[in-house]
């Protein structure tokens, strides 16, 4: 039977329930979302005069954790309407609703009796064959499927959700014994195909694969920093970016959490794993009980390890934890000469060799917590786990670690690891040294574009599961690459794709990006019969390399500038009017120049969380790409019959001039970035190139014809330009933008507004593009946009001046 899922039932509305709800609603699902009764009414409600009986006060727990959620930040959902696939109700009046449901997820509280009492009540309603799952972090799931008869035995497993479950990306599944297998490969499958996971297979053991690793990996760190004496702030930037973790490191992301929510996990490890051999590690350290007994638990608290506090000017100053004083001190920049050895390494996994070595206090920390993450890890397996790069997988999906322990420990060296892990007294568990005497030394293998992974049962290399519907880059690059510089790289793909990636910093779009589009439509054209434009680091593009732009304008270079900006104007053009058709695969951050490459390309295949968006305004330019051009003719072809044409064009000129960035793929589709019937949306992010693929032959095959430069654009003259310059002057004389946002907006009104035409025209692209172009150079010439792109560059953030 081919299983489909329709309707979810959700029971329990708490943070994880109502979230997971969301999720769903993301996906497409209707759902289904119950929780309890109230007990007593609230004040609200006895001043309406409502009773118990009255279904809005039956209904109140849900809704008001629903409404909650869905006002949180970041949001749980991609898109406000899709809050309407979310039904509510309670346990008592809509509990036989559930037989609708092709899957009822249990998200009470943790615990045993709640949870037992929910199954009895769901086993009178469910129809045979429905799949139960419970979202529990810890219970054990023999425990909870005592009692319970063999058709829900069949069909009942754990499906473990990180939170919050639209961004980490860890879905644990842990079946019951008697749990069928085709239900749990269904699982599996549903969790990477349709809700976007890296669904990883554990078994029934504390804490599952996820917090069984991290947790330990936590609890290392606090009772080796206090050996070594270095600061919060210290470990912070030693377990950061710099070895491919969160920026929010250790300590800032224990206070996201919150400290109590750690503490609860770890002393359930120390409790229910006796026979592990690091149990001692899950004791808490002096200073975390101190910070439990004082109520510093991190943001829920207002304190944890960092507290925020208002320095003297009015400012927020943030103030570290002194983990010997207990006190609060100013946090200061923290430096190692270690970390310094890597600053010019890009390869995350390349450092890990450079920070083992150093000689300070930075590499004694490396060699401790590594040693120690390896020595634990090698003793998981077959614990937790029966193939290692599950482990990997639930680190990089719930912990956000680019790479995982065992290949980190791959990029040391196993036999270095070794050694690493002897100078600190551990020993390599037996199936390493059998790996080793076999002349097998390393974890992972790359073959034929595939990965495959060491087995210790088999004692040989297999492939990883669930890699058929993926390219991973990283796995062809070595075989597949047909050119490159050092900014770009194209990629054959198969079936006479290519694949253009960038490897720039943060993958900024500059003069070797542009190279390389070129490039990569000169071989498609030749040879080739697509092209696909898209990459698997952080971001797709944060947009063009403005360091570049900025020292040309503050050398006065503006005949290089000029054609700068032409030739990337030029190269945007031609990824419309290829012959060929190109695809343009966003994820993550979009920005700026990243935008107008998309907006050029023949179709779209966004990742879901793609935030995208046109944002030269906050360094004092207009989109130069093509951008403002693109959005003026949208304006154009969105006009219909009876319009009130000012009004439409109006729109795309505030998504430019208030820069709007979308918070998912789906919303920008409101703003025409994206476009219905032609742009698609991945949930998963590692099936979106693939996917690209897969549209790129799909045009070519149907028969890809070269467009035709368009010359049909309309613009409406004075009459666009006098009502935006009225608005502009209008909201700086009531300070809602500054003297220099309004010059700005008048350039981006100008050329939207076709220049200063005496009534509505029809235009060419180049006639824009060479508008856009002069505004763009000229704002470049003001000494404000150089303090923005400066300030840019330096802080990150736009300036306000």
């Amino acid at each position: 039977m081919k299983r489909r899922i329709k309707k979810v039932a959700v029971i329990g509305s708490g943070i994880m329930g109502s979230s997971i709800a969301c999720h769903f609603a993301n996906v497409g699902v209707e759902v289904l979302l119950l929780d309890i009764l109230p007990k007593e009414l609230n004040e609200k409600e006895l001043k309406k005069g409502l009773s118990l009986t009255d279904k809005e006060v039956r209904n109140r727990i849900v809704n008001d954790n629903l409404t909650k959620i869905l006002k949180s930040k970041p949001s749980p959902i991609y898109h406000t309407n899709f809050a309407k696939r979310i039904k509510t109700g309670n346990l008592e009046d809509d509990i036989a609703k559930i037989k609708e449901a092709d899957w009822i997820i249990e998200v009470v509280v943790e615990r045993l009796d709640v949870k037992k009492s929910v199954f009895e009540t769901i086993e009178k309603y469910r129809k045979e064959g429905t799949l139960i799952t419970s979202n529990t972090s810890g219970i054990p799931i023999s425990f909870m499927s005592e009692g319970r008869s063999e058709d829900f035995r069949k069909h009942f497993a754990i499906t473990h959700f990180f939170n919050p479950p639209r961004y980490l990306q860890l879905f644990e599944v842990v079946p019951s014994a008697d749990c069928k297998p085709e239900e749990v490969d269904f699982l599996l499958s549903y969790g990477e195909k349709f809700l976007g996971k890296t669904a990883v297979l554990a078994k029934d053991t504390p804490a599952f694969i996820g917090n069984r690793i991290g947790v330990f990996g936590i609890m290392n760190t606090f009772h080796t920093i206090k050996v070594l004496g270095l600061k919060v702030s210290e470990v912070d930037k030693l377990t950061g970016v710099v070895i491919g973790r969160p920026k929010s490191a250790t300590f800032r992301t224990a206070d996201l959490v919150g400290l109590d929510t750690l503490v609860h996990v770890a002393k359930g490890l120390a409790q229910n794993c006796p026979n592990d051999e690091a149990r001692s590690l899950f004791v808490l350290p002096d200073f975390i009980q101190k910070m439990v007994e004082n109520n510093y638990l991190g943001e829920k608290t207002k304190q944890g390890f960092y507290k925020k506090v208002a320095s003297k000017d009015g400012k927020n100053e943030i103030l570290e934890l002194n983990l010997n004083t207990m006190q609060y001190e100013p946090s200061k920049k923290a430096s190692f000469a270690t970390l310094e050895l890597t600053k010019s390494v890009e390869n995350v996994l390349e450092r890990f060799p450079i920070l083992i070595k150093g000689t300070d206090k930075a590499g004694e920390f490396y060699r401790k917590t590594f040693a120690a993450l390896f020595a634990y890890v090698q003793h998981r397996i077959p614990e937790i786990s029966d193939e290692l790069y599950r482990i990997d997988d639930a680190m990089k999906a719930g912990f956000g670690w680019l790479n995982g322990p065992f290949e980190i420990w791959d990029a040391i060296g196993v036999k270095q690891g070794i050694a690493l892990m002897q100078s600190e007294g551990y020993e390599p568990a037996l199936w390493i040294t059998e790996m080793i005497a076999s002349g097998n030394e390393s974890f992972y293998m790359i073959k034929d574009g595939f990965t495959y992974y060491y087995d210790i049962s088999n004692k040989k290399y297999l492939k990883k599961s669930g890699q058929e519907g993926f390219i991973i880059l990283d796995n062809i690059r070595p075989t597949k690459t047909i050119w490159k510089n050092a900014e770009a790289s194209i990629l054959d793909i198969g079936d006479g794709i290519l694949n253009l990636e960038f490897h720039s910093k943060m993958n900024t779009i500059g003069g070797g990006v542009l190279q390389g589009i070129n490039k990569a439509i000169d071989l498609a054209e030749k040879d080739f019969q697509g092209l696909v434009v898209g990459n698997q680091g952080a971001n797709f593009s944060v947009g063009a390399n403005i360091a570049m732009i900025f020292m040309m304008a503050v050398e006065q270079e503006y005949d290089e500038l000029y054609m700068t900006i032409k030739y990337f104007q030029d190269t945007m053009m031609r990824m419309r009017y290829s012959s060929i058709p190109t695809i343009a695969a966003p994820h993550g951050m979009t920005l700026g120049g990243g935008c107008e490459l998309c907006l050029h390309a023949d179709k779209v295949v966004a990742a879901a969380e793609t935030y995208i968006g046109l944002v030269e305004f906050g360094v004092g330019v207009i989109p130069g790409g093509g951008g403002t051009k693109e959005l003026t003719l949208r304006a154009s072809d969105s006009l219909r019959k009876n319009d009130v044409e000012l009004n439409r064009l109006q729109e795309y000129f505030l998504t430019i001039g208030m820069a709007k960035v979308s918070t998912s793929a789906y919303e920008a589709f409101d703003l025409d970035i994206f476009q219905k019937g032609k742009d698609i949306v991945v949930v998963n992010k590692m099936r979106q190139i693939a996917e690209a693929k897969k549209h790129a032959l799909l045009l070519a095959e149907a028969g890809y014809t070269k467009p035709i430069e368009r010359t049909d654009i309309k613009v409406l003259g004075k009459q666009s330009l006098g009502a935006f310059l009225v608005g502009t002057n209008s909201m700086n004389v009531a300070n809602y933008i500054s003297e220099y946002d309004k010059k700005i907006a008048d350039k981006l009104a100008y050329v939207m507004s076709g220049g200063d035409l005496s009534e509505p025209t029809l235009v060419s692209e180049q006639y824009l593009l060479e508008l856009e172009r002069e505004a763009f150079l000229s704002l470049c010439t003001e000494r404000k946009t150089l303090e923005r792109i400066q300030y840019m560059l330096q802080n990150g953030k736009p300036l306000r001046n």
